[in-house]
Parts: C-alpha cells; sequence; structure tokens
C-alpha cells in the first residue's frame, strides 16, 4: 500500500509544482490572463488540454463499460472527432478569432442580438450544472475509490465513501480553475495527458500481454477469436450506436463538441495566434484515433475476463480490469493518471462556466462598466458556486442502463441540438435571422424533451438529433421569412495568417477515419 501513496502523491505533486513552476511569472489580474492564458496558447498545449478536458472518468468509465457490453461499435464517438476537429480548424475557428470573441455566445449577439446571446448563456450554464460536472465527479469518485477502498480503510458504508471522494475530487479540481485561470488547467492538463496516455495504455497492454504468454499481438488475436463479433465495426439498427446515426445526429454532436462547446474551443480562443489554434485542432484529431486504444479496447478485453458477468453493471468493468492486470505497485501512479482526467474536466468546465458567467451574464447585463480586476474576481466566485452545486448533484447520478457514457450524451443533446443549429445557420446562412433563430432555440428545446423523456418515441436519440437538426432549420427559414429583417452584413477585420498544412492534414485525417471503418466492418 506504500508504493501506492507514493505513486498518487508522487504524481499528482510533481504536476502541481510543474504547473506552479510554468506560471510563476504570470499575472492573472486582468481578464484575458485569466480567462484566455494571455492569449499564450500553443498548439501542443491546447491539443494536451483538449483531449483531456475531453477524456475524463465517464470515458474510462462509461466508453469501456459500453465497449464491453456492446462491442467496437462505440468507437463511432471517437473516430468521427477528427472530421470535425478539421472542420472547426479550417470553417470555425478562423472565423471566432477574426472576431475576438472569448466565449461562444459572443458570436451570437454579433451575428443575431443580445437576446440570443444571454438566453445561449443561460442553457449552457445549465448544461454544466445538470449535466457534465455532477457525472465527471460520480464516475471519477467511483475509479478512485475503487483503488483506494475508502469504505473499507475507514469502515464506513459505499454510499458515504463516495460522498467523501465527490467533495475531495470537487475541491480539489476546483481550485486549478479558481487561482490559475485557462493557463493553470492548459498547462497541468498537458501534463496530465501524457499520464493519461501512458497510464491508459499500460492497461490494454499488460493485459494482453498476459493473455498471449508474453506477446501482445497474440493476445489481441486470443481476444478477437474468443468473441469476433465484439470487433464488427458496423452497428445494426438494434444496436446501441447504428451505423445510420454517423449520417445522422453524430457529426452534428461532434462539430458542436469540437468547434462550439466553450468547454473545448476556449483553448483555441486562448491561442497565440490562428496557426498555433489550428495545429491544436488538428493535433487534437491525430490523438483522437489513438484514444480508442485507451477507452475502447479495454473493455473488448473485459468481455475475454469476464463474458456476461457484469452486463447489468457495465460501468464496474474499468476498475475491475484494472485490478486484475495492473501490478499492485502501478496503482498509485494510475489513481493519480485517473485524478488528473477527472480534475482536467471538472477544472475546465468550471474555467468555461465562470468566463461565460462574467463576459455573457454579468458584463452584458448587470454591469456593463465592470473592472477587470472584479470580473476576475466574479469568476473565481462563479467557480466556487458551481463547483458546490456539482458536488450536491453528483450523489444523484445512478448506474444508466447503458452506462454513464450514454447517459451524459442523452442528457447533452437537450442542450447543444439547438444552440449549434443557430451557431452553423449564423456561419453559413445570411438569410436566418434573430427572430428565427430563437424559433429555433425554442422549438429544439421542446422537441428534445418530448421525443426523449415524455413521449415513448422509438427512435435512437442519436437519429432524433439529426431530425431536430433539420426541423431546426426548417423552423428558422420559414419564420425569418414570416418575419424579414435587413441580410446580416458581416463585420469587416483583418484575416489572420492560417497555417499552411492544415488543408493537408485534414485530407488525412478524413482518409484514415473512413479507412479505419473500411479495415473494422
Amino acid at each position: 500500500m506504500l508504493a501506492t501513496y507514493l505513486g498518487f502523491f508522487g504524481f499528482t505533486l510533481f504536476v502541481i509544482l510543474y504547473t506552479t513552476y510554468r506560471l510563476r511569472k504570470d499575472s492573472f489580474k486582468s481578464a484575458k490572463g485569466y480567462f484566455l492564458a494571455g492569449k499564450s496558447l500553443t498548439g501542443p498545449i491546447i491539443a494536451g488540454s483538449m483531449i483531456l478536458t475531453n477524456i475524463s472518468t465517464e470515458h474510462l468509465i462509461g466508453m469501456n463499460g459500453s465497449s464491453y457490453k456492446n462491442g467496437i461499435i462505440v468507437i463511432a464517438w471517437e473516430v468521427t472527432s477528427a472530421i470535425a476537429l478539421v472542420i472547426a480548424a479550417i470553417f470555425f475557428i478562423p472565423k471566432f478569432i477574426k472576431m475576438g470573441l472569448a466565449t461562444i455566445p459572443q458570436f451570437l449577439e454579433e451575428r443575431y442580438d443580445g437576446l440570443t446571446r444571454s438566453i445561449v448563456a443561460f442553457l449552457l450554464m445549465l448544461s454544466f450544472v445538470i449535466t457534465l460536472l455532477p457525472i465527471v465527479l460520480y464516475s471519477g469518485a467511483i475509479n478512485i475509490e475503487s483503488v483506494f477502498d475508502f469504505s473499507e480503510m475507514f469502515g464506513i458504508g459505499k454510499d458515504r465513501a463516495m460522498l467523501f471522494t465527490v467533495f475531495v475530487i470537487g475541491v480539489i479540481g476546483s481550485m486549478y480553475a479558481i487561482f490559475g485561470g485557462l493557463k493553470a488547467v492548459a498547462y497541468s492538463d498537458s501534463l496530465n495527458g501524457i499520464g493519461l496516455l501512458l497510464g491508459g495504455l499500460l492497461i490494454p497492454a499488460i493485459a494482453l500481454f498476459q493473455i498471449g504468454d508474453g506477446s501482445i499481438l497474440t493476445g489481441l488475436g486470443t481476444v478477437y477469436d474468443f468473441a469476433p463479433d465484439k470487433f464488427d465495426i458496423i452497428g445494426s439498427e438494434d444496436s446501441v450506436m447504428p451505423f445510420s446515426t454517423l449520417f445522422t445526429g453524430l457529426m452534428i454532436n461532434q462539430l458542436y463538441f469540437w468547434g462550439m462547446n466553450q468547454a473545448i474551443i476556449q483553448r483555441a480562443f486562448g491561442a497565440k495566434n490562428l496557426v498555433e489554434a489550428q495545429k491544436g485542432l488538428i493535433y487534437t484529431g491525430i490523438l483522437k484515433l489513438f484514444v480508442p486504444l485507451i477507452i475502447v479496447l479495454p473493455g473488448l478485453i473485459a468481455y475475454y475476463y469476464f463474458q456476461d458477468q457484469y452486463m447489468d453493471t457495465p460501468d464496474l468493468i474499468y476498475p475491475l480490469l484494472v485490478k486484475k492486470v495492473l501490478p499492485t505497485y502501478l496503482f498509485g501512479f494510475f489513481a493519480a493518471v485517473v485524478l488528473g482526467a477527472v480534475l482536467s474536466t471538472f477544472n475546465s468546465v468550471l474555467n468555461s462556466a465562470s468566463t461565460i458567467f462574467c463576459y455573457d451574464i454579468y458584463q452584458k447585463l448587470i454591469n456593463k462598466e465592470v473592472s477587470e480586476a472584479k470580473m476576475v474576481r466574479y469568476g473565481k466566485i462563479t467557480s466556487v458556486v458551481l463547483a458546490v452545486f456539482a458536488i450536491g448533484f453528483a450523489p444523484l447520478v445512478a448506474y444508466a442502463p447503458d452506462g454513464l457514457y450514454f447517459l451524459l450524451q442523452e442528457l447533452n443533446g437537450i442542450f447543444f441540438i439547438p444552440i449549434s443549429s443557430v451557431i452553423i445557420a449564423g456561419i453559413f446562412f445570411k438569410n436566418i435571422n434573430k427572430t428565427g433563430a430563437k424559433a429555433g432555440l425554442f422549438f429544439g428545446f421542446t422537441f428534445y424533451i418530448l421525443t426523449t423523456f415524455v413521449l415513448d418515441v422509438d427512435i435512437h436519440f442519436v437519429h432524433l438529433w439529426g431530425i431536430e437538426f433539420v426541423l431546426n432549420f426548417i423552423i428558422m427559414y420559414l419564420v425569418s421569412k414570416m418575419y424579414p429583417e435587413a441580410p446580416y452584413v458581416e463585420r469587416t477585420g483583418v484575416d489572420e495568417k492560417k497555417w499552411s498544412l492544415v488543408n493537408v492534414f485534414g485530407v488525412i485525417l478524413t482518409v484514415v477515419t473512413i479507412l479505419i471503418y473500411v479495415l473494422l466492418s
């Protein structure tokens, strides 16, 4: 147990000391310094932070649990991200940086009006508190508790141990966001990201090495031969991830998450220039193609070990696999890696939520003349309040039938389809006006709640995303026609120099993504 503690506290302390050292000369008194890292982030730092903000224990636990139960078809959530990142790098981020945005809702005021900006800002704040933050905390607590077994250590029940773990993770995670702003989050993310890649790859590598009697490739062949159906990437229509969803709502989800989601795209807003922002997005796309080795393959290996034993509780699979294959002397390091993944997503969302509150709610609606020092202070207060709410909501997250990851995606659909439709309309369709945008937001929000949680509609929720997206556009177009306004005139500005290789890498990533489906089908 001593080795576990040394590994855990050693790596965690190293990340804290490294981040503190890198930020020793920085000032966080200005809004740009606190919320946008002083516009100093480079491509590798952006990519590392994006990946770790994206990957947390709802992926390690939820995605691996889902691949154990449903097979490799869930890889669609990951590999299609590369195409979305290419689109974001080529089309979205040049426009956003040219406009000098700090938040996504600012774009909506520029394109539509202040009310649209405020509505979306409130929806985003709600989505952070109700969906993402509690699930991240709860899934993180499951993994940390599985390593340290606090319930047995302190002689308390599992429920109380989970509450304790949620509280500790929430407090530590909020520290980064509160005291160091985006730059502290980004630098700690990058180091934790390296740890996650190393620690995450250890699990399947050791397992396959053991299964294959010293050969990882032999082990992979053995796992495949045991359940070849689990490796068919083409999901049937009655599966949890039908192949047809790739052509309906899935890509809309990916475009929103990687190109319009404040918690992700804020790293690109903090880039030194457009070139570094585009590099960050493309590097992230490259990394996303390797991420399934960490958050999908272990679930398939777990099926070899446990068969159908945990089909009703798939979110227990990843912790069980870790305990089965990982040497005890590496438990501490791995627990630190898991904690880093949890903290990254948690503190990133806190930072982005406080940015939205300060720019889009407080400065816009309450005090237009607020000083930068007060903006930073209110950002810290907002992070504290949201952290308290998230810690309170987290224990309410129970095991979902298809796992935590699918619960998260299903809940996210409430918010991102209406928001993504008005943003995409704003970027590509000048004849959609502010009245149409508001109608699209209201219709999309109502439609999804009714069809997913009220009415018994026998349609996969990802297909519902696609249907809702199309209906939103029809509503926005018709309302804009009924209540015409002067067409939008884009503000003139200086276009920044683009990365010369962005299109080349974009083509390569797209081709590789298609090849993955061809080879695994």
